[in-house]
């Protein structure tokens, strides 16, 4: 069995300005997630995808593959980023001249991941023989109870029960994706346009290994529980 891990960090960034190569605990943030892929011993080859020569020369320095640019259509800020792990399987694939069964893909804004958890969520992914797997947290607030939408002057709940909801406790238990980890079967990858449909897996992570770091208060977040660690 191949298995691919592929770390994409494109250079655009609007809330912290390189953000994926900040230095935290004097590692760059992007090193975290190489370091963490490298720990956990399950991947064949681990493939660094960005557009930006500096990000390519910091994965290069790890010991890592990262020979190809992606491309601009698929760096900007619109661009999904299944497009730039389907690009990264092809080019892998291309490259190192054989096919690839499973494809992780390791977000680098989430460097709280523990080697564990990338192990736990694998197992699970490969136990359950699920499509794809990732990771997510217990959502602090509830589309049942505590989250509204405005239509057409009118404020509402995003979801509604037949019966009445007066606590959080009450309501159905929801998830907030939090962009650390995701388990791909190839084939599932490379047919589909969409994380959502059939046979998909969830693998639940506590808050506090699942902030996703999109800002600069997030960032100090980050430091702050690194530095407790």
């Amino acid at each position: 069995m191949n298995i691919l891990c592929l770390i994409c960090a494109r250079k655009g960034s609007k809330g912290i300005k390189n953000k994926n190569i900040t230095k935290i605990k004097n590692k760059n943030l992007i090193n975290i997630t190489i370091d963490q892929a490298k720990k956990s011993k399950i991947f064949n080859d681990i493939v660094v995808s960005t557009d930006s020569r500096k990000i390519q020369q910091v994965a290069i320095s790890k010991n890592v593959l990262s020979w190809f640019l992606r491309p601009k259509t698929i760096s900007n800020d619109k661009a999904s980023k299944l497009l730039a792990l389907k690009h990264g399987l092809i080019e892998s694939e291309k490259k190192l001249k054989k096919k690839f069964d499973i494809i992780c893909d390791l977000d680098v804004t989430s460097p709280l991941r523990k080697i564990d958890d990338i192990l736990k969520a694998f197992n699970k992914f490969k136990k359950k023989k699920y499509n794809i797997l990732f990771s997510v947290n217990e959502a602090k607030k509830n589309p049942y109870f505590n989250m509204v939408e405005v239509t057409k002057k009118k404020v509402s709940l995003v979801k509604k029960l037949n019966k009445n909801i007066v606590s959080r406790q009450q309501a159905p238990k929801v998830y907030e994706m939090n962009a650390s980890i995701y388990f791909w079967k190839r084939n599932y990858l490379l047919k589909n346009k969409s994380l959502f449909g059939r046979n998909i897996g969830i693998y639940e992570m506590p808050r506090d290994r699942s902030i996703d770091i999109d800002d600069h208060l997030d960032l100090k977040i980050v430091k702050h529980l690194l530095k407790d660690n």
